[in-house]
Protein backbone atom coordinates (compact mmCIF):
# COMPACT_ATOMS: atom_id res chain seq x y z
CA UNK A 1 0.00 0.00 0.00
CA UNK A 2 1.25 3.47 -0.93
CA UNK A 3 2.11 6.61 1.54
CA UNK A 4 -1.03 8.70 2.01
CA UNK A 5 -0.19 12.35 1.13
CA UNK A 6 -0.49 15.30 3.19
CA UNK A 7 -2.72 18.17 2.40
CA UNK A 8 -0.77 20.28 1.01
CA UNK A 9 -3.25 23.64 1.01
CA UNK A 10 -3.19 22.94 4.85
CA UNK A 11 0.36 22.37 5.21
CA UNK A 12 0.89 26.11 3.26
CA UNK A 13 -1.68 27.41 5.47
CA UNK A 14 -0.58 26.12 9.08
CA UNK A 15 2.61 25.89 11.49
CA UNK A 16 3.44 23.39 13.73
CA UNK A 17 5.43 24.19 16.50
CA UNK A 18 7.76 22.58 18.56
CA UNK A 19 5.71 22.14 21.39
CA UNK A 20 3.01 20.81 19.03
CA UNK A 21 1.08 23.86 18.92
CA UNK A 22 -0.89 24.70 15.46
CA UNK A 23 -0.18 28.50 14.32
CA UNK A 24 -2.55 29.89 11.42
CA UNK A 25 -2.64 33.27 9.91
CA UNK A 26 -6.06 35.49 11.17
CA UNK A 27 -9.01 35.66 8.02
CA UNK A 28 -10.01 38.84 6.91
CA UNK A 29 -6.81 40.63 5.72
CA UNK A 30 -6.78 40.98 2.12
CA UNK A 31 -9.64 44.31 1.45
CA UNK A 32 -12.39 46.30 2.89
CA UNK A 33 -9.73 47.50 5.78
CA UNK A 34 -9.75 51.29 5.69
CA UNK A 35 -12.21 51.89 7.82
CA UNK A 36 -10.78 49.60 10.44
CA UNK A 37 -8.57 51.09 13.47
CA UNK A 38 -5.01 50.36 13.40
CA UNK A 39 -5.07 48.21 16.92
CA UNK A 40 -7.89 46.21 14.39
CA UNK A 41 -5.16 45.91 11.89
CA UNK A 42 -2.32 44.76 14.00
CA UNK A 43 -4.14 41.97 15.43
CA UNK A 44 -4.79 40.73 12.29
CA UNK A 45 -1.21 40.34 11.78
CA UNK A 46 -0.12 37.93 14.23
CA UNK A 47 -0.64 34.60 14.07
CA UNK A 48 -3.50 32.71 16.02
CA UNK A 49 -3.88 29.12 17.78
CA UNK A 50 -6.26 26.50 16.02
CA UNK A 51 -9.04 26.09 18.10
CA UNK A 52 -9.36 22.32 20.11
CA UNK A 53 -12.59 21.47 17.35
CA UNK A 54 -9.67 21.91 14.41
CA UNK A 55 -7.20 20.93 15.67
CA UNK A 56 -7.87 17.11 15.10
CA UNK A 57 -8.56 17.25 11.70
CA UNK A 58 -5.66 19.39 10.64
CA UNK A 59 -3.37 17.08 12.50
CA UNK A 60 -4.48 14.30 10.17
CA UNK A 61 -4.62 16.30 7.00
CA UNK A 62 -0.73 17.11 8.25
CA UNK A 63 0.44 14.25 9.32
CA UNK A 64 -0.38 11.15 6.59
Amino acid sequence: MPKLKSHKSIVKRIKMTKTGKLLKRKGGQDHFNAHESGKKMRRKRRDIQSSKTEESTIRRALLK
